[in-house]
């Protein structure tokens, strides 16, 4: 039935009770029933025909396409009685049956345009996939609602308190874990714990026979006590009795001190063969003693390094032995060495070393060289290393920004800045003659930092 010969389209009504109108007599109707019309249209012969169709209360449907109207309406004479006890049977029939609306959907979805060429399909496995096709989207797209779903309205007919009720009671009579009670789930460790631990772990490796001035901790919690100057210089003479001399703990010193000062350089972003142009600058401001002594080693490592090392000693006519045997050495690098305030650089330097003051030679402070050297250093824009500092805050006259400590740490204040310590190879017995419980908290490093507690 195509499209081309319907010349006119009329909506007529299904009659009433006791109305026995013929249909196709008949202008209207009974709209009793919702959604069902009828169609008219003159076949070829001249004889009316009259088609009925589900259609949507809402609104009039257009003609689907690829739909077969032949195999999907009813066509009735206009001699026929439509009554409408028979109307209600019919459509009841049609409109109720599952078997119908699968074969209207069977046939809709088989119809093709003319010129659409559908391949043949046969064989028990097509019918199976077209049954399952049926069952899956075979309704009527106009059973869809049109009003969305209340979720909120759905949600509240849960009553959550009550199956949770019901879980816990089912869960008290089985003898399971009620809800609420945690579970007893074995210790996880993680990747750096040990899990089989005998002893727990000492923080306190250390104790000196004094009670400390102050304390400092390390990074990985282990606590070292301060000494007093009387102490320190007790346990390096023990160390020097047993063979620990001053040469040997002046380059133990020299070592460690060139290499944090090559680190606070930058380390092997700065200090790099491909970086000639950036080579850094260091002023060395050392006194005649020996921390001049234990500057002077540090300056020669230095050097050593490919870093410019500017040494600064006054001029004495008599110098102690260390003094003069590191010298010796130290003109042996590319190291240049002043004795002068006005040889030094006036541009700032990257680093500033100071091995001026001393624990003992306090009438140093008084001569003008002196306090020339602590004029530069202060108007230097540098920061400044400290070396093995003395304990008064008096005695300094250059702030510094780090200080490192030999072997364990003096009580230095506020101007020491941060305090680092090094391992000048004292041995474990040796702390122990003077009376000091010893524990290495170097771990695998020579040069470690410490905080204040």
């Amino acid at each position: 039935f195509r499209a081309g010969d319907i010349t006119e389209l009329k909506i007529l009504e299904i009659p009433g009770p006791g109305d026995n109108r013929q249909c196709g007599d008949s202008q209207h109707m009974d709209t009793a029933m919702p959604g069902v019309g009828c169609q008219v249209g003159p076949s070829q012969n001249g004889t009316g025909k009259v088609l009925k169709k589900p259609m949507s209360s809402s609104a009039p449907q257009n003609i689907p396409r690829r739909t077969d109207m032949k195999s999907q309406d009813i066509v009735i004479s206009p001699q026929q009685q439509c009554s409408k006890s028979y109307m209600d049977r019919h459509m009841e029939t049609l409109s109720q049956s599952k078997g119908f609306r699968r074969r209207h959907n069977s046939w809709s979805s088989s119809s093709r345009h003319p010129n659409q060429v559908t391949p043949k399909k046969s064989g028990l496995k097509n019918g199976q996939m077209k049954s399952k096709d049926d069952e899956c989207f075979g309704d009527d797209i106009d059973e869809i609602p049109d009003t969305d779903f209340d979720f909120e309205g759905n949600l509240a007919l849960f009553d959550k308190a009550a199956v949770f009720e019901e879980i816990e009671t089912y869960e008290r009579r089985s003898g399971t874990r009620s809800r609420g009670t945690p579970n007893e789930k074995p210790a996880r460790y993680r990747h750096d714990e040990n899990i089989l631990e005998s002893e727990p772990i000492v923080y306190r490796r250390i104790v000196v026979p004094q009670n400390p001035h102050k304390e400092f901790c390390t990074d990985s919690g282990l606590v070292v006590p301060s000494v007093s100057y009387e102490l320190h210089k007790k346990l390096l003479a023990v160390a020097e009795k047993h063979g620990l001399t001053l040469e040997r703990r002046l380059e133990m010193t020299g070592v460690c001190a060139s290499q944090m000062a090559l680190s606070l350089l930058g380390g092997p972003n700065r200090l790099n063969p491909k970086n000639v142009h950036q080579r850094p600058t260091v002023a060395l401001l050392c006194g005649p003693h020996v921390k001049g002594a234990q500057g002077i080693s540090c300056g020669r490592h230095l050097s050593n390094h490919d870093v410019h090392v500017i040494l600064f000693l006054p001029n004495f006519v008599k110098m102690l032995e260390s003094i003069t045997n590191e010298l010796n050495l130290f003109s042996k690098t590319q190291g240049q060495q002043v004795s002068s305030v006005k040889d030094l650089p006036d541009t700032p330097v990257d680093l500033v070393i100071n091995c001026l003051d001393c624990h003992e030679n306090a009438f140093l402070r008084d001569q003008p060289w002196y306090k020339a050297v602590v004029d530069w250093a202060n108007q230097n824009r540098a920061p400044v290393l400290s070396i093995d500092p003395p304990i008064s805050e008096m005695e300094l006259g250059i702030d510094a920004k780090w200080s490192l400590a030999l072997g364990l740490p003096l009580p230095l204040g506020e101007r020491a800045g941060r305090v680092y310590l090094c391992d000048i190879g004292i041995p474990q017995k040796v702390f122990q003659e003077v009376g000091i419980n010893y524990h290495s908290p170097f771990g695998c490093k020579f040069v470690i930092p410490l905080h204040s507690t």
